[in-house]
């Protein structure tokens, strides 16, 4: 199977593997959610990986960063949801925390790669 550049990228890999726990949790929260938090939380966990994919397909160091400052606006939003799902009680606290923390570490490294690109503008 072809591989595009994105894919290999560590942010898009580990973005796309919370992409894959949000929607296991978004399963398990009550029917009366399906179209407010679970459909929200699948939207952000997907903007996420699809800004990335976008942004490296950008020709500019300037877009490419834009697309990753939306990709970590999304993370953020995912966050809160994580936040309700918390307050709410929709699953344990101990997966959620868990999740918080990978969420965590993906707005690491999405911080990582815009100062990279940064860097690299700087660079051009």
């Amino acid at each position: 199977m072809a591989e595009f550049g994105f894919e290999k990228l560590k942010v898009y890999q580990a973005a796309r593997a919370l992409r894959v726990r949000t929607y296991k949790l978004a399963r398990l929260l009550p029917v009366e959610e399906k179209f407010n938090v679970v459909s929200q939380m699948r939207r952000a966990a997907l903007s996420i990986t699809n800004n990335i994919a976008e942004g490296h397909g950008r020709f500019t160091y300037k877009d490419r960063i834009y697309f990753c400052l939306q990709s970590r606006g999304s993370l953020l939003e995912l966050v809160d949801d994580i936040n309700l799902c918390i307050d709410q009680g929709y699953a344990k606290p101990e997966h959620l925390e868990d999740f918080r923390n990978d969420a965590f570490e993906l707005l690491r490294l999405l911080t990582g790669y815009i100062r990279f690109l940064k860097g690299k503008k700087v660079e051009s």
